[in-house]
């Protein structure tokens, strides 16, 4: 990194801590990062012990690439990242994607790709895979599919054609991963988790439609967690717990809520077994 952009970073971040840590403000990102990096560098994530203040006004992103590096093992594997959540790279510097073959699947091109570190990065729709069946060892789809069918011209792409209105149609996508995945592969997987609402461009999950997520990848082994934002930060949860959690949508414009939470207030991560 330069001497110039660690600056700027520094200055991001002293920025949002001394501003009153506002999700989304100038340093948010920056911040937010920093923490998950810390996280994953301590490898010592476990989510029946979140300490007080873990993840405090951080969105979701907090507790799902924790979870989802605590899982996966250093073997070497073919992977398939569902939805670009893994291309950042502090996050591509994981020893555990060290020894991984890494695709990513997106709907469209982001402005930064890492193709010097051997990334194959295949742009399409997650309901109609290019993969061969059985190709992949893991397959990671972090707070991804709650996009699917909705309007992705909003944020992810310049196509009219991505403004859609048909919200079951995620059940093809998880089809998929199965049908990509080799016996014995692993999905990791999450969406934001409560009462179910359609924001237009994302919903938010319920029991029923988890249990329908569940049920067409039909695994042969499962884990779920259940993570909870409250106003004093993060900590686990279960399904009764969350029934009625809700999603602070930054780009409703409507301001703050109390708890000053960044997005989800709850998200279900589920490892599945093929």
């Amino acid at each position: 990194m330069s001497v110039r952009k660690s600056v700027s970073r520094t200055i991001a971040r002293r920025w949002y801590l001394l501003t009153g840590r506002k999700p989304w403000t100038f340093g948010y990102g920056v911040y937010r990062n920093g923490y998950i990096k810390n996280i994953l560098d301590a490898a010592a994530f476990d989510p029946a012990r979140l300490p007080p203040g873990y993840g405090f006004r951080l969105d979701e992103r907090s507790v799902e690439y924790p979870w989802m590096f605590s899982r996966l093992t250093e073997d070497e594997a073919f992977m398939l990242d569902a939805g670009s959540i893994l291309n950042h790279d502090f996050l591509l510097r994981h020893h555990r994607l060290r020894n991984k073959k890494l695709f990513i699947s997106t709907l469209a091109p982001e402005p930064v790709s890492h193709h010097d570190r051997g990334i194959s990065y295949v742009y399409e729709d997650l309901r109609h895979s290019s993969f061969r069946d059985g190709m992949f060892d893991v397959v990671v789809s972090l707070s991804t599919v709650e996009h699917i069918g909705l309007d992705n011209a909003m944020l992810y792409s310049a196509d009219d054609a991505h403004r859609e209105n048909r919200p079951d149609t995620y059940l093809d996508a998880i089809r998929e991963f199965a049908r990509v995945l080799r016996p014995g592969g692993t999905l990791f997987f999450s969406v934001p988790f409560g009462r179910h609402v359609n924001h237009g461009w994302f919903q938010v999950f319920d029991a029923v439609m988890v249990d329908r997520v569940i049920a067409a990848f039909a695994p042969t082994s499962q884990r779920e967690t259940i993570f909870r934002y409250l106003p004093n930060g993060w900590t686990t949860g279960n399904r009764a717990d969350v029934a009625d959690a809700t999603y602070f949508d930054i780009h409703a414009g409507k301001g703050y809520e109390p708890d000053f939470a960044a997005a989800s207030r709850a998200v279900v991560c589920l490892e599945l077994i093929r």
